[in-house]
């Protein structure tokens, strides 16, 4: 019983998509200002990404070389702490302590 069902099931699934693909190339193949948009979108979407995939297959190694932080510290290049922090720390403990007074 399961087996008529799974059959049924693909079957409905693989009608559907056929009836798909009929009305998609019917469209395509008309002279419709729609389908000429499509079209027209559809080769800028691929046009573009080629190009993405071309221009990082070329300037992929320079943009991760600027953008990788190099030396030792918490993330690569940067202190532990942070100098201009020290300042604004102190400041905040001492409102913190006249407050309290």
């Amino acid at each position: 019983m399961e087996e008529s069902w799974d059959f049924e099931f693909l079957s409905r699934i693989a009608d559907s998509c056929l009836s798909f693909l009929t009305e998609f190339v019917d469209d395509w193949l008309a002279n419709d200002m729609r389908v000429s948009i499509f079209k027209i979108l559809l080769s800028w979407l691929i046009f573009s990404l080629i190009a993405i995939h071309f221009a990082w297959k070329v300037y992929g190694n320079t943009v991760n070389d600027m953008y990788y932080r190099q030396g030792s510290g918490q993330n690569g290049g940067t202190p532990d702490a942070a100098p201009h922090l020290s300042g604004l720390d102190s400041k905040a403990r001492d409102t913190l302590k006249s407050h309290r007074d």
